[in-house]
């Protein structure tokens, strides 16, 4: 960008930053950085500015800048959920693509701040993502790059496995490993003491289950009880769960937060001195991050179309609401208010309503042989779909049940089967994974053509069997 158009940018951030808070936002001070698109998209591709690498970040970066270069897609910007936040602006774009942007930017900003489920995160993740990624290039000189590659792939294949209310849940002692106190004589008597640990296991009650009761996260558990990790791995397991904590709530609220952030840059623009021709591009620009999809939900137009029916109906609330209490012209302060304590699958249940469902044409579909079919239209069965299909993000819902199955400290995990089939090919790969870090056989029990099946893997195969049928087993 030239001396020209920096200062007229910087200009108009200004007054969109002036208009956010005349609408009633409180975002986060923001610092804005101009970057060419190489940049953009390692940051892109990293999720944050400064984050170990791995060679999934390569790929992503590929990806994405292929897209961009082909001109098939573009990423306009990125905001990192921090105090004060960052966002990048792309080099090429036009002054009133950048001031379009950071309108957007400002709506994220208030969301990250006012959400609930933004409260826990870490608002100096910038700042602990490079300290991480330090510790891993030293663990990688310590034990060899390829090492802790291996290491780092088996975790990432399991990394959206945390549990997300960890802060919320008091831990039971009982299932705590046993943490002597540091002394200068540690080494001497470490051998003795993990004789001792081995002959308490060995000595605990047949009822005793460990885990008490089914465990969701497995870095976690994972990091505090696997038997055979040394330090740094243990360290890397915390590493990667502290930053998918910090993803989560992001994925939690992605519907209502880009949204709200399509509300707050279509409001701020409309009150900015554009001239005939600027205004007629950011309609442009409004309507490509707005359009409808017939094949997908775009969250930007779901979350904004929703939001603007809150506002509308608490703005003019019917006869019956009246008599309930409803005063009118609340529409803005209840959109604030919704901000703050919603995530998507509440926001969807609450106020994704039947006229919504109809105006925004939404069904559920499914591929038969080589076609898609349309197999529900009834709203709330649409809208039940939609929030259904948003559970664990997706993920299979996979529990710890039991870590000495067997009483040979085999892991057996439990598929929560919710009606969405596993692929069995691809569990068994990451079965292979979950070996790699426990040490010892391991087990997952899904629902796979109506039947449950116990996938296992000992560390050489991998074997299916039938728990219906204990006689029918697959070696592969």
């Amino acid at each position: 960008m030239i001396d020209k158009e920096m200062e007229q940018l910087e200009h108009n951030i200004g007054r969109a930053w002036d208009l956010a808070l005349k609408m009633g936002l409180d975002p986060f001070p923001v610092e804005f950085e101009v970057v060419p698109a190489s940049i953009m998209y390692e940051f892109g591709s990293y999720g944050l500015p400064g984050r170990f690498s791995h060679w999934t970040r390569g790929k992503a970066y590929y990806r994405m800048k292929m897209s961009y270069d082909f001109g098939l897609s573009k990423i306009y910007e990125l905001v990192i959920n921090t105090n004060p936040s960052y966002a990048f602006l792309l080099e090429n774009n036009s002054v009133l693509e950048n001031t379009f942007v950071a309108a957007h930017v400002f709506g994220h900003t208030d969301f990250f701040k006012h959400n609930a489920y933004f409260a826990h995160t870490a608002r100096n993740m910038i700042d602990r993502v490079s300290a991480s990624a330090d510790r891993i290039r030293q663990y990688e000189f310590e034990h060899g790059r390829l090492e802790v590659e291996r290491f780092l792939d088996a975790v990432l294949a399991i990394e959206e496995h945390v549990d997300y209310y960890t802060h919320i849940k008091p831990k039971d002692e009982a299932d705590q490993p046993a943490k002597p106190a540091e002394t200068e004589y540690d080494d001497i008597w470490k051998l003795d003491r993990e004789y001792r640990q081995q002959q308490a296991m060995a000595r605990r009650p047949a009822s005793r289950k460990f885990p008490k009761e089914p465990v969701k996260d497995f870095l976690l558990f994972f990091a505090e009880h696997a038997p055979n990790l040394e330090p740094w791995q243990r360290d890397i397991l915390l590493i990667v769960r502290e930053e998918m904590l910090y993803f989560v709530p992001q994925m939690q609220t992605k519907i209502m937060n880009e949204g709200h952030a399509s509300i707050a840059h279509s409001r701020i623009m409309r009150e900015m001195d554009l001239s005939g021709e600027d205004f007629v591009n950011f309609a442009t620009l409004h309507t490509g991050v707005l359009s409808p999809s017939r094949t997908s939900l775009n969250p930007y137009y779901l979350g904004y179309t929703i939001w603007q029916d809150i506002e509308k109906r608490w703005d003019n609330p019917t006869e019956e609401e009246r008599r309930m209490g409803r005063q009118p012209g609340q529409g803005w302060a209840k959109v604030l208010e919704v901000r703050e304590t919603e995530n998507d699958v509440s926001f969807l249940r609450n106020y994704l309503t039947e006229d919504l469902v109809k105006e925004l044409d939404l069904y559920l579909y499914r591929k038969e042989g080589d076609e898609w079919v349309i197999v529900e239209k009834d709203w709330r069965k649409v809208r039940d779909g939609i929030v259904a299909s948003m559970t664990n993000f997706g993920y299979p819902y996979l529990v710890i049940d039991d870590a000495d199955y067997r009483r040979n400290s085999e892991l057996y995990i439990k598929h929560l089967f919710e009606g969405q089939e596993m692929d069995l090919n691809y569990a068994e790969k990451t079965l292979a994974y979950v070996y790699q870090i426990w040490g010892r056989p391991v087990h997952l029990e899904t629902v796979f053509d109506e039947r449950r099946v116990l996938l296992s893997f000992d560390g050489e195969k991998n074997t299916r069997q039938v728990l219906d049928d204990d006689d029918e087993e697959e070696d592969n």
